[in-house]
């Protein structure tokens, strides 16, 4: 016999497992899926648990907000657009899902060009070399163009470009967001960070005009903010800083001005948990009434993933049957 002395664990006290409360049941368990399911069966198998569980609520909150006519707001970073999701948002646009949109100014610089010229996104790491990064002249003279009619019009920077592009009809018209949201009426704001887009440092950048126009922006995004209490949805795709900053201010802004702004729900959607979105979207807002959440991972997966779970909730004759 050792030296020193063992704990007695013939003095344990057990209990059975029945009595005890479990996390986890089989009955939560996915099921494996068939080739050539439905969207519908796909998305009935996943499992219950963590974060499928969190993005069923989220869908089914989503397709109440546009059932009681609640805003769902879109607050979309670039990258969105970079990585082919146009599409995705302009039938979301469509369908009535999607009440308002807000871009930063990449946004807005890579949905111009996608329309007009059917690319986007220039190799940074080579052209910064000889500065010729940014200096595209026909990116900057429609931005530009359209930051300077719409101060001219009192129009919002998204109102005035949307229009321009509407109506220039260049070759991929209908895969712009801006234009195809002048077309429908649906609000796209537009909220730049002076120095931050390609096409500041161009002679044609008025700053006065974009400052006039983006503000504009701002203040129609807090109209629309003001109006998410009790059952709103806001989703964020993207943007670490920028948007989350300015949702943060529209929604002060709104409560300053309309009183209690309370009972919403919020989500970020990124490949990480930046700080921003994590405590100016999911956290802050909603710490007197509703509720936020955070997912993780690629938005060409994730944002069909949550789009045509939405689309399914609300249009499909197969929502009512299954889990």
């Amino acid at each position: 016999m050792g030296r020193f002395p063992e704990i007695d664990v013939k003095k344990l006290k057990t209990h059975s497992i029945r009595s005890r409360r479990s996390k986890v049941r089989s009955a939560a368990s996915g099921k494996p899926p068939a080739p050539g399911a439905s969207f519908n069966a796909f998305w009935k198998g996943l499992p219950d648990v963590l974060a499928v569980r969190e993005l069923r609520e989220l869908v089914g909150r989503t397709a109440a907000a546009v059932r009681r006519k609640k805003p769902v707001l879109l607050l979309s970073g670039a990258h969105v657009i970079k990585v082919g999701l146009s599409p995705v948002v302009i039938r979301l646009m469509e369908k009535g899902v999607v009440s308002g949109v807000a871009f930063n100014g990449a946004g807005a610089v890579h949905d111009a060009e996608l329309a007009y010229f059917g690319a986007t996104s220039e190799e940074v790491g080579s052209t910064i070399r000889n500065g010729r990064f940014g200096m595209a002249r026909e990116t900057a003279g429609i931005l530009n163009g359209a930051a300077s009619q719409g101060a001219a019009g009192g129009l919002g920077f998204g109102e005035a470009l949307g229009r321009r592009i509407l109506m220039d009809a260049p070759p991929f018209v209908r895969s712009s967001i801006l234009a195809q949201a002048a077309r429908l009426g649906v609000p796209v704001t537009v909220h730049v960070a002076m120095g931050t887009d390609i096409v500041h440092p161009h002679p044609s950048a008025d700053g006065a005009a974009i400052g006039e126009t983006s503000l504009r922006d701002f203040r129609i995004l807090a109209e629309q903010v003001s109006r998410l209490g009790n059952g709103g949805v806001v989703l964020l795709f993207g943007s670490a800083v920028v948007l989350p900053e300015v949702f943060l201010k529209a929604l002060s802004t709104a409560r300053n001005i309309r009183g209690r702004v309370t009972g919403f729900f919020t989500a970020s959607f990124d490949m990480h948990r930046p700080y921003r979105p994590t405590v100016n979207v999911v956290e802050r807002p909603t710490a007197d009434g509703g509720k936020g959440y955070t997912f993780t991972g690629h938005h060409e997966i994730m944002m069909p993933l949550f789009a045509s779970a939405v689309l399914e909730a609300l249009f499909s004759k197969s929502r009512g049957r299954g889990r």
